[in-house]
């Protein structure tokens, strides 16, 4: 990784190393745990259009994505 700013390393390069460091620390079931509160959060703070929303938007970046891939 390159090192900017005096020697500092960027916010990437920090997410980066802080998320390694994360996965090292813990198993799948810590994962699975913060994903679900993650979801329930989600889902009381959204409504329904929010989800038609973001599934169209999956679905039409999915199939670019797809296609893109099988050139």
């Amino acid at each position: 990784m390159a090192n900017n700013n005096n020697g500092k390393m960027s916010r990437e390069e920090a997410g980066k190393k802080g998320g390694n460091q994360t996965a090292r620390n813990h198993d799948q079931e810590f994962f699975e745990e913060i994903g679900q509160k993650g979801g329930e959060t989600t889902s009381k703070n959204h409504d329904q259009d929010f989800y038609e929303e973001i599934g169209r938007r999956g679905g039409k970046e999915s199939t670019g994505r797809q296609s893109k891939n099988n050139s």
